[in-house]
């Protein structure tokens, strides 16, 4: 396939290329098509064959940590009951068992990749007041916030809640057992 540089693009049959344009087609003595296969088209082919790895090591990820965190909750629910009473959430007899049920719920059906879109929904929420709640007079800035792990979790299930859970997946097994294109 025939390049053609941005200020050679005309409608007019194609002349030779001016000694500039040749010059610019090589790059410390390579064609630039080798150079262009090498940073873009080769990187693209990889990624595609890999592209079900991501949203399988974010869910795998997340999904541990709350369901683990969530079990841990559920299993000491006064001392979350407590730290919830220290901070100020209201009705923290509710919110604590609440919380942590989510938390394991949800990061089990994130983990498996099961209901994995509407999963991310309340553990973003459980993330968003964590953030207004025990982390709020440590955010100064924007950077503040984007550096907090709390920011991260919502950054990950907000994409996983939009992109889906990938290929690797019970969502998709689902979706092909029930002839669907999407997961």
């Amino acid at each position: 396939m025939e390049r053609i540089m941005p200020f050679e693009a005309t409608t007019e049959p194609r002349n030779p290329p001016t000694t500039r344009a040749s010059e610019l087609s090589l790059v410390g003595g390579m064609p630039m098509h080798v150079i262009d296969t090498l940073l873009y088209d080769w990187p693209c082919a990889i990624a595609e064959r890999l592209a079900w790895l991501a949203p399988l090591l974010a869910r795998i990820t997340v999904g541990w940590v709350f369901a683990m965190t969530g079990w841990g909750k559920l299993h000491s629910l006064q001392k979350v009951i407590d730290y919830f009473t220290d901070i100020g959430i209201p009705y923290p007899q509710i919110q604590a068992p609440f919380a942590s049920a989510n938390e394991f719920v949800c990061g089990l059906l994130v983990l498996l990749g099961l209901a994995t879109r509407v999963a991310s929904i309340p553990l973003i929420v459980v993330m968003l007041v964590a953030i207004r709640s025990a982390q709020w007079e440590n955010v100064e800035s924007a950077a503040a916030l984007f550096g907090l792990v709390e920011w991260l979790y919502i950054a990950i299930f907000a994409w996983l809640a939009i992109a889906g859970p990938g290929p690797v997946s019970l969502d998709s097994l689902i979706a092909r057992a029930l002839k669907r294109s999407r997961y």
